[in-house]
């Protein structure tokens, strides 16, 4: 189901603030940088054995920019590298499974230095519907007839910090059940030692016993009581509520504008990487 509200002891995002160096909100100061860079590949050297013209933290920067701010590509101020360069980073790290890997292993950072194991042993998942811009292509969007959105919907588990452990992107008229099933294989598999999954009741009925029998996972819905008429802060679910508005900071994360769903998986690991570089670097 769409999640909107944050709610219990939720943690802040943290602000950002203004520091010497940085030329946009979004861009990564020193501390930051430090924290990200022994992550990132090198640099593609030019054409023929030329040095690369763009320096990593450019294009990181770049690419941060394009997922807080929301713009398009073509709209990249000229103060970055060119948007043709970093969007051609963007979509290899995408590929290649830079990206992806960036994304865990700040995961597992940010998990120990918060006094936890570096790998999760239970999960909580949801979904949330987003609208789809006109480049979104016919096939891979659809209508939610119970959001009244027309795009794509996000499926994602998270650990019980909240923390991304997994993201499938699919048509918004993806029914919740049918979109946990490739979700909570790829939790299972990226994660073995996750044993126990919280949900709400869009997830009770067959899933939980295909859950159970396929992939040996224990599937808990967390039910909300039929006398509620007022808000309450649900056990498990707000966490993962919680994780959903610290992606929504980023703009591009607000509305699908990609025309690959694994663009858009990119984009919210993008705006969970911000997140734990952040962390990290406060941390320290």
């Amino acid at each position: 189901m769409t999640t909107k509200n944050t709610a219990g002891p939720a943690r802040a995002q943290p602000t950002r603030v203004r520091r010497p160096g940085r030329r946009y909100p979004s861009d990564l100061d020193d501390e930051e940088w430090a924290v990200l860079e022994p992550l990132l590949p090198p640099v593609r050297a030019g054409g023929r054995g030329r040095p690369a013209v763009h320096s990593r933290r450019a294009i990181v920067n770049a690419i941060l920019y394009i997922d807080r701010a929301g713009c398009a590509w073509r709209y990249l101020p000229k103060d970055f590298p060119p948007w043709r360069t970093a969007y051609g980073y963007f979509a290899a790290w995408r590929d290649d499974g830079t990206l992806q890997r960036i994304h865990d292993q700040l995961r597992e950072a940010a998990r120990t230095a918060a006094g936890r194991g570096p790998r999760p042993t239970a999960a909580v998942i949801d979904s949330q519907s987003v609208r789809a811009a006109d480049t979104v292509p016919r096939a891979s969007r659809g209508w939610d007839n119970a959001k009244k959105v027309n795009g794509r919907k996000r499926h994602i588990a998270v650990d019980t910090a909240g923390l991304l452990l997994a993201v499938v992107v699919t048509a918004a008229s993806t029914q919740d059940r049918d979109g946990a099933k490739p979700l909570l294989q790829n939790l299972r598999r990226a994660f073995p030692g996750v044993k126990l999954t919280w949900a709400d009741g869009g997830y009770a009925g067959k899933l939980v016993a295909w859950a159970a029998t396929t992939l040996k996972l224990t599937l808990e819905i967390v039910k909300r009581p039929d006398d509620l008429h007022t808000f309450q802060v649900l056990p498990r679910r707000w966490v993962v509520e919680r994780t959903f508005a610290w992606i929504s900071t980023h703009r591009r994360c607000v509305r699908d504008y990609e025309r690959l769903p694994a663009s858009h998986e990119a984009m919210v690991l993008w705006a969970m990487i911000a997140l734990m570089t952040q962390r990290l670097a406060q941390a320290q």
